[in-house]
């Protein structure tokens, strides 16, 4: 596939119209982590520079279709998407009218107009043709920068973009490169991290990886099941005791690949669910019936970060146990911070995605030192899984007739 970067067109006196992803965290009608929409305006500002308009499409929360809750409305966003940008903004109540038309062909170069929430319009999530049409009235060329909505086939992402040339924002193809990186084109040898709860809600992914990486450690919840299917107890728990069929399809695909599978070889186990709880270091088929697996244990922590040490290129999904309740969290902060000072060190690619992810790496203080951190969530994971996004393929699709 082709996608044409935006840095490509001349942009001087043209209305550009972006598809960002400005759905950040607010509290009281001010924004309380503006991270997403300063690297909005870092690949935004450039553009400016060289004379172009910004329209800025963008969701915020799930208002019901149709309806106008003010709580859900994207003007309380301009105040740090202006000081980011560095310019003010200007604002259309609405996205799909005449008068919104009217304030995009009123810019001049180097300014900007935000227009109300996508998501009041019922159009926006089914993808509407009308609505797309309605949209592409507001700019001239069309620009998708939001990499985390692209596997949504929605109007702003994908019905757009077969109306105006269509182009990719800088943020968009920094998420590109480095999940191409990371995973189609990757430097050998190669690893993924993979964990969370249940192997059921990543099976794609699993078997996507096993037949393109060279090794996969396997952690959290997950790795309790796989344990589970080659016989050790699971006392309390969390586990799924019907995926042991799964398991052995993973297991038989990875072997047909030469793929490594990494588990724990000990764990961290307790008999409650709280922070600081007694806990004790066991082999991993010796889980007590009244305890959980909650971790990885130390030895095991020590196996995988000696595989990383080999590795040139390290991709991550979910944490290896209950990171969140410390003392759970030793082997994903040990694994963590040896990935991170390999990249720092120039060693290893490593790329990184998913909430619960970027929440752990946060926690271990290492996300800085990453070579990618994706924020993305469900387009990170369908990229994984190794599907085509629709906003992606919309950005390759002929034009066709406005």
């Amino acid at each position: 596939m082709r996608i044409t970067p935006i840095t490509e067109a001349n942009v001087a006196g043209k209305r550009l119209l972006v598809r960002a992803d400005l759905n950040v965290p607010v509290e009281k009608s001010r924004v309380t982590d503006a991270t997403r929409i300063a690297r909005f305006a870092a690949g935004m500002r450039p553009l400016l520079e060289k004379g172009a308009r910004l329209v800025i499409l963008t969701h915020f929360g799930r208002p019901k279709p149709g309806e106008l809750d003010p709580a859900f409305s994207v003007d309380k966003l301009r105040p740090a998407l202006s000081d980011a940008l560095g310019v003010p903004v200007r604002f259309s109540d609405n996205c799909a009218t005449e008068s919104a038309v009217i304030l995009s062909e009123s810019l001049r170069d180097g300014e900007v107009l935000l227009c109300e929430n996508l998501r009041y319009n019922p159009g926006e999530t089914t993808n509407d043709a009308g609505f797309a049409a309605e949209l592409a009235r507001l700019g001239d060329l069309y620009v998708n920068d939001a990499f985390s909505c692209a596997h949504r086939a929605h109007a702003s992402t994908a019905a757009i973009a077969g109306r105006l040339p269509a182009y990719a924002g800088p943020l968009l193809l920094e998420e590109i490169n480095a999940l191409t990186t990371a995973l189609e084109t990757p430097e050998r040898p190669s690893v993924a991290l993979v964990g969370g709860a249940k192997v059921s809600s990543k099976i794609a992914v699993l078997k996507n990886l096993v037949g393109k990486l060279d090794a996969v450690i396997i952690g959290g919840g997950m790795a309790n099941t796989f344990l589970y299917a080659r016989g050790c107890p699971m006392g309390r728990s969390l586990h799924e005791a019907d995926q042991i069929a799964t398991v052995r399809e993973i297991e038989t695909l990875a072997e047909a690949s030469g793929c490594e599978i990494l588990l724990p070889e000990d764990v961290v186990v307790a008999r409650e669910f709280r922070a600081g709880a007694a806990n004790e270091i066991l082999p991993a088929d010796r889980c007590p019936s009244d305890a959980m697996i909650l971790d990885a244990g130390p030895q095991s922590a020590e196996a995988f970060m000696a595989r990383l040490n080999h590795a040139h290129t390290i991709l991550w999904n979910g944490p290896l146990g209950a990171f969140e309740i410390p003392p759970f969290d030793a082997a994903t902060v040990a694994v963590a911070r040896k990935a991170a000072a390999l990249s720092h060190e120039g060693r290893a690619v490593t790329v990184a995605g998913g909430g619960d992810t970027v929440a752990a790496l946060n926690a271990a203080g290492v996300t800085q030192d990453f070579t990618y951190v994706s924020t993305a969530g469900g387009a990170f994971l369908e990229w994984l899984e190794g599907k085509t996004l629709p906003g992606i393929a919309a950005l390759c699709a002929p034009k066709q007739a406005a």
